[in-house]
């Protein structure tokens, strides 16, 4: 089968640690450790396992980290190499093990990525898979597959980017028939959103900050609007598409991401009713601020001003993977007693009076979200022209496009 297979080196993984941002054409280069090849396709690890054949895949924010070092090392033990990339797809089974009796051959579905107990055939569950964060597994290094954290970064499941995967039963969700495939892959970077929108408390009172508007910042605006959120909404946006889909999706308010510091932190402060005092040495404390932020990047940067910006008392929800952040200032963290929230991929919350899977419920509000969110959708590309696919989703800013995504023909 076809497929864009990750390979570990190191000494690739240095050169592109070295070479940074201003040296890109890397990324997609032979220094790359990404490349097209012809291999074997995955085995059924057990009989409660099924093939699927990707029909779409998107490229999420954590596979550009891995392909570009800038993820943190912090993972690597939890992964198995070498790995088919991609967990963000849209699928039909081709393929079913002989305890499989729910779901038939040509079923279109989505794949919940991640590989907790039950996919690993372990029992008794550890305690985070019993109450529905498989996401948080302990036991991702045991069982009857290699150690991963997801579909996508374990070399015994195959991902998204190739011809053919493998999926235990409990891994994916039907499609509504009425469903496009284009809405059906952003179903699990929504519910990724989701679980960050539902992980703390907003009142209609409150105001949001939401720095970062690639994919997931605005698939986290549009969660919140999905769910009900009526909360004032400030938005950090670099690009013109970035502000165009915001609005859309239901911000109108927009502050600077670049520019002097000193003249975007006084328009930060005029935005979110804060005050800005020098100190005797580096930037700025910040007195006031928004309710709760979002930080859809997870840089550095992102980070320090979040922080700061968020009033005293507030919620800070990391939404964005972090790599290694420098020279953040924990102070403001510590002084406003702020309520450091993270958010990774899915599990079970608290919505409408009850517990939801939040794929679940993605499945169920893409039904009417769906008709805006394919907007965020580039032009699709096919596998072999991944070079082409990676330099698009890296140059968002010149291409206009919030995701790229893969169309898997017939190879």
């Amino acid at each position: 089968m076809k497929a864009l297979q990750f390979r570990k080196s190191i000494p690739r993984y240095v050169l592109l640690k070295l070479a940074g941002p201003r040296m890109r054409r890397l990324y997609t280069s032979s220094a790359s450790p990404v490349a097209y090849r012809e291999i074997e396709e995955p085995k059924l690890p057990t009989p409660a396992w099924l093939r699927i054949r990707p029909i779409l895949s998107g490229v999420c924010g954590s596979d550009l980290a891995t392909i570009c070092a800038k993820g943190s090392p912090y993972l690597s033990p939890v992964t198995s190499m070498p790995f088919v990339m991609g967990h963000e797809l849209v699928g039909r089974v081709t393929e079913v093990g002989r305890e499989v009796e729910d779901i038939s051959v040509g079923a279109r579905v989505v794949l919940h990525p991640a590989l907790g107990c039950h996919v690993r055939g372990i029992e008794p569950m550890c305690d985070a898979c019993q109450h529905g964060r498989d996401a948080l597994c302990m036991n991702i290094t045991r069982g009857s597959i290699s150690a991963g954290i997801q579909s996508g970064f374990c070399r015994d499941t195959g991902g998204g980017f190739s011809t053919s995967m493998v999926a235990h039963r409990s891994q994916v969700y039907a499609v509504p028939e009425e469903m496009t495939d284009e809405q059906a892959v952003l179903i699990e970077p929504l519910a990724c959103a989701l679980h960050a929108v539902l992980r703390t408390t907003i009142d209609s009172n409150h105001t949001v900050l939401i720095l970062g508007c690639g994919s997931i910042g605005l698939l986290t605006i549009a969660a919140l609007r999905a769910t009900g959120c009526r909360a004032r909404m400030v938005a950090a946006g670099k690009y013109d598409h970035q502000i165009n889909l915001g609005n859309m999706l239901g911000v109108y308010e927009w502050i600077p991401t670049g520019g002097a510091m000193a003249d975007r932190y006084a328009k930060w402060a005029g935005a979110l009713d804060a005050q800005v005092l020098k100190p005797e040495l580096g930037k700025p404390m910040v007195i006031g601020g928004a309710d709760v932020t979002f930080d859809c990047v997870a840089s550095s940067h992102t980070i320090d001003d979040g922080i700061r910006f968020t009033r005293s008392g507030g919620s800070f929800v990391l939404v964005g993977m972090p790599g290694t952040p420098r020279g953040v200032d924990w102070t403001p963290l510590w002084f406003k007693e702020l309520t450091l929230c993270a958010a990774y991929a899915y599990g079970q919350e608290r919505w409408a009076g009850g517990q939801r899977d939040t794929f679940d419920l993605a499945i169920e509000l893409m039904k009417t979200w769906g008709p805006k969110l394919v907007k965020l959708l580039g032009p699709p590309f096919a596998l072999q022209d991944y070079q082409a696919a990676f330099r698009s989703a890296l140059s968002t800013g010149c291409t206009g496009v919030a995701k790229t995504i893969f169309r898997i023909d017939d190879m």
